[in-house]
Parts: C-alpha cells; sequence; structure tokens
C-alpha cells in the first residue's frame, strides 16, 4: 500500500496519531491537516496522490461539511467522515453531499483500517484485462486479439485454443491436454483438428506464428523467440 496515501483532517492530536500509527502499520502513506483550511490547502498541493480522506466534521475555521462541499467540486476521491455525533439525520445529510462513509467516534481503529481497506478495494479503477504476448495483444473482456496493433478476425475456438496456449507459455502441450482444456472432455473427434486449427492461427499471426511451436511426439508450446 506503499503507493497509497491517505489525508488525516481532524483537529484532535492524539486522534491523528492514533489512526496514523494504524494505517502506517498497512503500508500507507499519510499526510495530516488539524483543520478545514489546513485540509483544503493539502489536497490542492495533493490532489493528484491522495487516494482517500478522513475527515472530521467538528473542527475549527472551517468544518468538515464545508470542507466535503469544496472537495467535491472538483473531486471524486473517496471520504470518509469522522464524527462524535451518531444521528440519522447527520449521516443522510453526508451521503447527500457525497461521502463514501460515515464512522461514528469512538471507533475501533482496526475497524475503521478495514473500511479504508475496503472502500479504497471498491473504488479502484478497473484496469483494462490486455495482455501482451510479444506483440500479440489478447482483450480477455472484448475476447479480441490484435497483432501489432492490427485487430484479427477468429473464431471462438481459434481464440480459445490461442488463450490456453499464452496462458501456459514455455510449456510443451499435448494434443490431449489441449483437447481436454479447448474442447472438453466431451469432444470425440480427431486430434487433427488442432493442427488445422494450429495452421490458421499462425497464418492469422502472420511473422507471429512462430511463436507457437510443433513439438514433434507432443503436441505444441508458445514460446517468444
Amino acid at each position: 500500500m506503499s503507493d497509497t496515501t491517505v489525508l488525516i483532517v481532524d483537529d484532535e492530536a492524539r486522534m491523528r496519531k492514533l489512526i496514523k500509527d494504524f494505517l502506517a502499520q498497512k503500508g500507507f502513506e499519510i499526510l495530516e491537516a488539524a483543520d478545514g483550511e489546513e485540509a483544503l490547502k493539502v489536497f490542492e498541493e495533493n490532489q493528484n496522490k491522495i487516494n482517500l480522506i478522513l475527515l472530521d466534521v467538528m473542527m475549527p475555521k472551517l468544518d468538515g461539511w464545508s470542507v466535503l462541499r469544496q472537495i467535491r467540486q472538483t473531486s471524486k476521491v473517496p471520504i470518509i467522515m469522522l464524527t462524535a455525533r451518531g444521528e440519522e439525520q447527520d449521516e443522510l445529510f453526508g451521503f447527500e453531499l457525497g461521502v463514501d462513509e460515515y464512522i461514528s467516534k469512538p471507533f475501533s481503529p482496526k475497524i475503521l483500517v478495514a473500511r479504508v481497506e475496503a472502500i479504497l478495494k471498491r473504488t479502484k479503477p478497473e484496469e483494462k484485462k490486455l495482455k501482451d504476448y510479444g506483440g500479440i495483444v489478447i482483450d480477455a473482456e472484448g475476447r479480441t486479439v490484435t497483432v501489432d496493433g492490427k485487430q484479427i478476425e477468429m473464431s471462438l475456438r481459434e481464440y480459445e485454443l490461442l488463450k490456453y496456449l499464452v496462458d501456459n507459455a514455455n510449456i510443451a502441450l499435448s494434443r490431449d491436454k489441449i483437447l481436454n482444456n479447448v474442447w472438453n472432455y466431451d469432444y470425440y473427434g480427431d486430434s487433427r483438428t488442432i493442427d488445422s486449427h494450429i495452421k490458421k492461427i499462425r497464418h492469422k499471426l502472420g511473422k507471429k506464428g512462430k511463436y507457437i511451436e510443433t513439438i514433434r511426439g507432443i503436441g505444441y508450446k508458445f514460446e517468444i523467440k
């Protein structure tokens, strides 16, 4: 979590230290602010690196609600509100303003850390499932294959066969193993159907087709050379 930064905003130094110590044990980078005005300043200076804010409600100079409103004008960074109040109306008000989580004091620091980790996991942008195998790029979500930036047309079986080969790169795979994993166990046809599919895939991959190596007496292996 060393690449994850949390801004702790609370006017009580002891509270900041308590939260900081527990989060630091998990490897979080910590920024601090003792009041609302300082919070906005720290946020503005570090907006691109702050991944989550723990924001106290009752603070001098500028309360948590005001800080929340201003931050929400420009950012959707996850925010957990910390408050000594436990009134339902306050919680509803916070959610209307864009609060992601609401924790009433006193709280268990371990529970707070768990909430922080859960929110970061939930709000983390999903990485596109693209993998590059020596210029052959496979999009697992879109089930597409591109070679040197150009998308190539593949049947579902060709795609699944290529995917199985690259997922097991550098491993010699027997025809029976390929049949069992790509065609499944209910296939009773000739294993030579694999050979014809491999031939088509190699042709479609062009120069990259050489990555699919024939292993005599066994089957095939995908290896980037």
